[in-house]
C-alpha cells in the first residue's frame, strides 16, 4: 500500500507502507492528513513493445478488412470512384459501420502508448479486448458474422488475422 504524502513538501511524494498499515489508515489521514492510494504497477517495456507491435498489425488487418469490403461494396454497389468518396464510405455508411470497433481499438492503444504513467493492467486490458474482439463467429454480434465471412472469403484476411493471434498469442503476466 502507498500513501501520498502532502506535508511540508510542495509537491506530493509517495510513501511505501506494509498491508499492516492498512489498518491505521484512517488515523493516519486524520491525524497527518495523508491520503492512501492503491499501488499501480507502470507498464513495463516489454508490454510497450508488444502492444506497439500488436497495434501495428491491427492497423494492417484493418487495412485489409478495409480493401475486403470496398470490393464487396463495389460488386453491388458500383465502383468507389475515389478516395474521399471510400472515406465517407467508412465514416457513415451503416456497410463500413462493423469496422469502427476495430479502429476504436487502434486508438485506444495509441493512447495508451502516448500516455506518461500507464499502468500494466490497462495494457494488459487492451490486449484482452483485441483477443475478444477478433473471434470470427457465423453466429456473434454484427463484428464477429462480417469477421467470418471475410474469413471465409479472403486469403488475405486470413494471414492478418493469423499475424495479429501469433503477437496477442505471447501474453505477458504480471508477477506481484
Amino acid at each position: 500500500m502507498t500513501i501520498l504524502e502532502r506535508g511540508l513538501w510542495s509537491t506530493p511524494r509517495l510513501i511505501n507502507l506494509s498491508c499492516a498499515c492498512a489498518c491505521v489508515a484512517p488515523e493516519l489521514e486524520r491525524k497527518l492528513g495523508y491520503k492512501f492510494v492503491e499501488e499501480v504497477a507502470l507498464v513495463s517495456e516489454k508490454m510497450l513493445r508488444q502492444l506497439r507491435e500488436v497495434r501495428n498489425s491491427l492497423l494492417h488487418l484493418h487495412k485489409i478488412l478495409l480493401e475486403y469490403q470496398r470490393h464487396v461494396w463495389e460488386r453491388t454497389g458500383g465502383p468507389i470512384a475515389s478516395s474521399y468518396q471510400l472515406l465517407s464510405l467508412v465514416l457513415h455508411d451503416p456497410y463500413f459501420a462493423w469496422l469502427h470497433q476495430l479502429s476504436e481499438l487502434v486508438v485506444r492503444i495509441d493512447e495508451l502508448l502516448d500516455l506518461e504513467g500507464a499502468t500494466e493492467d490497462t495494457a494488459v486490458a487492451l490486449l484482452d479486448q483485441a483477443r475478444s474482439l477478433l473471434l470470427p463467429a457465423e453466429n456473434g454480434d454484427e463484428f464477429q458474422r462480417k469477421y467470418f465471412e471475410a474469413m471465409q472469403q479472403s486469403p488475405d484476411v486470413v494471414l492478418a488475422h493469423s499475424e495479429v493471434v501469433k503477437l496477442l498469442g505471447k501474453k505477458i503476466f504480471n508477477v506481484h
